[in-house]
């Protein structure tokens, strides 16, 4: 049975909601999209946070974070209400009654978020990937299904102008049909670039990330590849990961390479906390030339042996993530495939089974 928070927010009363395709149960709030927070230890959480201090269509009503350092470090940057700290993630979820939550935790303890979420009808948008295991990712599908939550997953690419456009470019047949496609996405790594110590901790944690670089950035390449093939699963998947960094990163891999068979086209991942500068970019190879997408509204087409020619991508549908999210938990949008379960169940997979090969090649 469907637990439907019910309460009172900036003059609007809330009872029960709209129900949406597949059974999920989405709010009838007009006010500002109501976010909880689950966790801090995310370098992302300060995203979102100057967002909710610039914007007057999301608010935090609550954020559960048991580092009471951590929390008040952020509060003092962000000018946070000290109330809206809780030391239970069930207190926070039946006290501020949030219509959503981010995750903003280390990648094993999203199931345990959605586990809490789920029940009381709190829709949940996890950081990328959804999770590293199918053990955990086909959990948190069967409680999003069991009590009509939806739990979406963010990656920044998905609001690149770039890769839309790439995707309409091909689909329309201008540059058709899709052969070959080359992910690269990284950077220095995380302890070059200067991530928080909470947020190291977590990242260079087998247990907790699942690995280091091939879950980090290699996420990017599995669900990209699966939007790209409209949701089809690869035949065959083949990684290797290695640490060109031991003293820096001894526990997990900083340098990996996944490649992606399927019937008609191929996808080689490179995902690297070796790179020597921040990396977000594609290519595709099709029939009539090749694709160059990069960061946001950087994008190139080359006609065969021809110079590449800049061109300039459709607007973005979504200025961001918060925006995105606001709207389709109020039903005025559907969900995009990117952030959707059934893409980024079958990004999982692969994560999973390419973390399985090096594991086994290392033994």
């Amino acid at each position: 049975m469907l637990i439907v928070a019910v309460f009172v927010a900036a003059g609007v009363v809330e009872a029960g909601g709209k129900e949406g395709a597949d059974g999920v149960r989405l709010s009838r709030a007009t006010g500002p999209l109501r976010i909880g927070i689950v966790g801090l230890v995310h370098g992302h959480v300060e995203g979102l946070l100057w967002n909710a201090s610039k914007r007057d269509d999301i608010t935090i009503v609550g954020i559960y974070e048991p580092n009471t350092a951590l929390f008040e470090r952020l509060m003092e940057k962000y000018k946070i209400d000290p109330a809206v700290r809780f030391d239970s993630l069930e207190k926070m979820l039946n006290e501020a009654k949030p219509e959503a939550v981010s995750v903003m935790s280390s990648i094993k303890d999203h199931l345990p978020a959605v586990e809490a979420c789920a029940p009381r009808g709190v829709h949940v948008m996890v950081e990328k990937p959804l999770a590293f295991s199918n053990v955990d990712a086909t959990r948190m599908a069967a409680l999003a299904k069991q009590h009509g939550i939806l739990v979406l997953t963010n990656y920044e690419t998905s609001w690149y102008a770039s890769l839309r456009q790439a995707k309409k470019l091909i689909e329309t047949g201008g540059m058709s049909p899709l052969t070959k496609m080359v992910f690269r996405h990284g950077h220095k790594g995380p302890k070059e670039i200067g991530c928080t110590p909470e947020f190291l901790a977590w990242l260079t944690d087998p247990e907790q990330n699942g690995g280091g670089a091939i879950v980090d950035f290699g996420c990017y390449g599995a669900v990209l590849s699966t939007w790209l093939m409209n949701g089809e699963r690869p035949t065959s998947v083949v990684a290797s990961a290695t640490t060109l960094k031991p003293d820096v990163y001894p526990k997990v891999d900083d340098d990996a390479t996944i490649v992606l068979i399927y019937p008609h086209a191929t996808a080689v991942i490179e995902a690297s906390w070796a790179w020597t500068h921040d990396n977000k970019e594609a290519d595709f190879y099709t029939g009539k030339g090749s694709i160059h997408a990069g960061k946001w509204e950087e994008l190139s087409v080359r006609s065969e042996n021809q110079p590449p020619n800049a061109v300039q991508p459709a607007p973005r549908e979504f200025e961001n993530e918060w925006v995105y999210l606001r709207r389709v938990i109020r039903g005025e949008c559907a969900v995009d495939p990117l952030s959707s379960l059934e893409m980024n169940l079958v990004a999982v997979e692969i994560l999973d089974e390419a973390r399985r090969q090096v594991a086994a090649n290392r033994k």
